[in-house]
Formats: C-alpha cells, sequence, structure tokens
C-alpha cells in the first residue's frame, strides 16, 4: 500500500494520509514531481516507458518522477524516482514550475548527474530503453511532440 500526504490547493500540507487507488477528496491533493537528468558533459537523458505502461506505453520521456511518498518533499521524490527508473544519482535539483491538476500538484524539476552515462538502469514495467541527446535534438523531439511533457520542455528549455 503507497500513502502519499494530502495537501490543499497552495501546497500546504493538510496533515491527512492519501491511499494510492483510492480516489483523492475535492479540495486535497498529491504531490507528484518529475526531474529532467542533464549530464555533466551537457547531454539529456531520454527514456522509453515500458510497452505494458496504460498511460503512453513506449512513448519517449525527457524526465523520470512519479508521486510523492508520506513524508517526502518535492525534491525528495524527484531524486528517489530518478534513481529507481535510472538508476542515476541527480543533484542540484531545481523546482522549474508547478502545475495544479484536478487531485495533484506536479513540480518539475531539472537536476544533474556526474554518473557514467551507461550507468542507465532500466526499470522493469516502467523503462524499456534510454538515450542521451544533446540540447538541439532534444528541442526538436519537442517540437515535434514526439515527447511527454513536450509543452513543459519547449517553455523551459531556454531557462536551463
Amino acid at each position: 500500500m503507497e500513502l502519499w500526504d494530502a495537501y490543499d490547493e497552495a501546497g500546504r500540507p493538510t496533515g491527512e494520509t492519501l491511499v494510492r487507488g483510492q480516489p483523492v477528496p475535492p479540495g486535497r491533493y498529491h504531490l507528484v514531481a518529475e526531474v529532467l537528468i542533464r549530464h555533466r558533459d551537457g547531454s539529456w537523458l531520454l527514456m522509453r516507458r515500458d510497452g505494458s505502461k496504460p498511460f503512453c506505453p513506449g512513448m519517449w520521456e525527457a524526465s523520470a518522477g512519479g508521486s510523492a511518498l508520506q513524508g517526502e518533499s518535492g525534491e525528495d521524490a524527484a531524486r528517489r524516482e530518478a534513481w529507481e527508473e535510472t538508476g542515476l544519482r541527480v543533484s542540484g535539483l531545481r523546482r522549474m514550475e508547478r502545475i495544479v491538476g484536478d487531485c495533484f500538484l506536479f513540480d518539475y524539476f531539472v537536476g544533474q548527474t556526474e554518473d557514467d552515462k551507461q550507468a542507465v538502469t532500466l526499470q522493469p514495467g516502467e523503462t524499456a530503453d534510454f538515450r542521451w541527446v544533446d540540447a538541439g535534438a532534444l528541442r526538436r523531439a519537442a517540437a515535434a511532440q514526439e515527447l511527454m511533457h513536450a509543452g513543459w520542455l519547449l517553455h523551459w528549455l531556454d531557462q536551463l
């Protein structure tokens, strides 16, 4: 059973606990973190979603992420999800934006890894492939809507 902290729309913890898979009550939100990972050499990590994923199976994405577990901050969740989905340690996290959705607060981060680029570890059921691309290739893939969260990427690429 996965437990989450409940937040109000302003991002303040309510002290309530949410359970993954159960409806989120009206006026309550759970925290989700996504992190775009840049290597120290300036290249960006792309991951292909596993073909068994119910949402966007097989699609490439430029981020790792998921729900913050109970007691985790968005930054903590971004680091953990990056580690679980890629096997990479990420540092220097910078929150780029928070989006308020129907029942979630979506924090977008950018971070950097010093790890060897071939140290990427695929997470069964989550990720099926990876590749490193330069900034131009990342921009072209986002502009062509070939990546999940393409709108967010295009919005922030000039600031990265």
